[in-house]
């Protein structure tokens, strides 16, 4: 039997290059199952992202998935790609085990955690306060190359990363520290800024709205007092204040220190996030 994708849509196409399209997976011209394909409108059309790919219960454990994947593959290649995504729930255990034969590396992870009624407070010699619109400007600069670094250090092109930088902050801070559900704040220790939170509200799954942490940040001179924990549980109150009950995160897999962080705060890992070049 042979394993094909059939097109269930028009290719949808925009005017930066991005391409997008829904296909039908086909057992002999018998549908099977479905995916959808797409550029990255983050990284650029160089990148491409293979999601929902879903065979239907009676064709599961047949291998329909991962000649699919494949297929997949192929046609993000024919449209110019060099690397694919993919984001596989944590609980789907074959799903995970798929494609990690196909070689894909698990890049990052997002994370999530119930909120407690009453977070617990500041540790004793530190205190919080919004950022100020000077601190802004100069904390825009760094965060984007950081952000851009975090991309390269994980052998994603330096353009595309660069691209997901400025996306992102383009994106999510259209107004800087006016924009609507968005909080900056800053740890202070003997009068002197000793790291940064950036949080914000979003719909982390339909119909279900949560807080968000973009960023924590950890003066490099102020690591290892505990700093990083604090900012963390000043998150959740953020969040409890603004009326949420979930707070998630996105970490990169590799940063060991913050992912022992998160779990033992007692965040879970919902989606594991992989990636690999499409050669």
């Amino acid at each position: 039997m042979t394993t094909t994708l059939r097109p269930a849509e028009p290719l949808q196409q925009s005017p930066d290059g991005g391409r997008s399209r829904t296909y039908d997976v086909c057992v002999n011209s018998r549908r099977v199952g479905s995916v959808h394909l797409a550029t990255d409108p983050a990284f650029g059309a160089a990148s491409g992202v293979i999601q929902d790919l879903r065979i239907d219960g009676p064709d599961r454990g047949r291998g329909r998935g991962t000649v699919a994947a494949l297929a997949s593959e192929e046609v993000l290649r024919s449209w110019g790609c060099v690397q694919v995504r993919v984001s596989v729930p944590a609980d789907a255990a074959p799903a995970l085990r798929m494609v990690r034969s196909l070689g894909y590396v698990e890049r990052s992870r997002n994370m999530v955690k119930e909120l407690p009624d009453a977070p617990p407070g500041p540790p004793g010699g530190v205190e919080f306060r919004p950022m100020t619109g000077a601190e802004y400007e100069e904390w825009a600069v760094r965060a984007r190359e950081a952000f851009a670094r975090n991309w390269t250090e994980r052998g994603v092109p330096e353009d595309q990363a660069r691209a997901k930088a400025e996306n992102s902050h383009r994106t999510l801070l259209p107004e800087g520290l006016a924009t609507p559900g968005t909080a900056i704040h800053v740890l202070v220790r003997d009068g002197r800024p000793a790291g940064v939170l950036w949080t914000a509200r979003v719909e982390l799954e339909p119909g279900r709205g949560a807080a968000y942490v973009y960023d924590v940040e950890v003066e490099e001179g102020q690591r290892g007092h505990g700093y990083g924990r604090a900012l963390m549980l000043l998150a959740e109150r953020v969040a409890r204040e603004a009326g949420e009950t979930l707070l998630g995160l996105h970490v990169f897999a590799d940063n060991t220190p913050a992912v022992r962080l998160y779990e033992s705060l007692g965040y879970r890992t919902t989606h594991v996030n992989g990636a690999k070049p499409l050669l």
